[in-house]
């Protein structure tokens, strides 16, 4: 007996999955909206389940359909590299990152990507740490990097490249000009922080607020730059990558604060979904980034 599931109808279960409703999901696989709906029979019929809770023409995964979808996801992408396997198809990527790589990193390795292989098509989608990686365990992302190890039972994390955050003030802030900065010091002062998600922030209530009890943050901004105007005028301690304030350490815009907490150290990871398949393309994008990241 020859096979029962066909990539039609792979194809058709994750546009419906993706879109939410059978007509959108058949303009986009060049259907009609009765061949996508017979599609998705036939498939449920052969799987012998229901993939979908049906709400007038809102379709969204049960239990049975979130397990599906990955699989059919994987099959489709092979599906799609064995047509490939003869033409040199061009790259194409959704990529994700959490807001110091996604600003500061990643883009020099995009830009060297590109530039070996201009045909690529990659898109960035830059969030904090936690919310690439729903992103990414919802297959709305290829391959993400973040800033903290985030635990996710479908995500797997691999280390990427290291980095260290500093802390850093005003020129004219009061701990500019001290001799020596102590942890009372920190512990007084006012802090601007980033938010809460962020791989940053996870780096500071791990290496930084467990020595100091307790710190004055009115503070939180998500935005790495709005950070560094606002510790630029005056408004508190900054605690950020050392890539991100470089340019304005040089410039003498903010000054850097010996740190009596010691090297605040941490690694990026390389985030993919358990269940990905690596396409080709993707590979190519992988074993550049491992290898050309500073």
């Amino acid at each position: 007996m020859g096979p029962r599931i066909t990539l039609r109808q792979l194809a058709t279960f994750t546009a419906i999955a993706e879109l939410g409703n059978v007509t959108q999901a058949a303009a986009r696989i060049a259907l009609s909206q009765s061949a996508a709906s017979q599609a998705l029979q036939e498939l449920e019929r052969a799987l012998g389940t229901r993939l979908f809770d049906r709400s007038g023409k809102r379709l969204a995964l049960n239990d049975n359909g979130r397990a599906f979808y990955p699989k059919a996801s994987a099959l489709l992408a092979q599906g799609e590299e064995l047509e490939n396997l003869f033409e040199s198809a061009p790259v194409q990527l959704s990529l994700g990152a959490s807001r110091s790589i996604g600003g500061y990193v990643l883009p020099q390795v995009m830009a060297g990507f590109l530039a070996e292989l201009p045909d690529s098509r990659l898109q960035l989608q830059v969030a904090n740490s936690r919310d690439v990686i729903e992103a990414l365990a919802e297959f709305r992302l290829d391959v993400a990097f973040i800033e903290a190890p985030i635990q996710h039972p479908q995500i797997q994390l691999t280390p990427w490249a290291g980095d260290e955050l500093v802390l850093v003030v005003a020129p004219d802030h009061p701990l500019a000009q001290a001799p020596q900065v102590t942890l009372k010091d920190l512990a007084a002062a006012r802090w601007v922080l980033r938010e809460a998600g962020s791989g940053t922030r996870v780096t500071f209530e791990q290496q930084v607020l467990p020595r100091l009890g307790s710190v004055n943050a009115p503070l939180e901004i998500s935005n790495a730059e709005a950070i560094k105007h606002l510790v630029g005028r005056g408004a508190g301690i900054g605690c950020l990558s050392e890539r991100v304030v470089q340019a304005e350490l040089a410039r003498g815009e903010l000054v850097r604060l010996d740190n009596p907490l010691g090297p605040l150290r941490r690694t990026f990871f390389l985030a993919l979904h358990i269940d990905k398949f690596p396409t080709a393309g993707l590979r190519l994008f992988l074993d550049y980034a491992q290898s050309g990241v500073v």
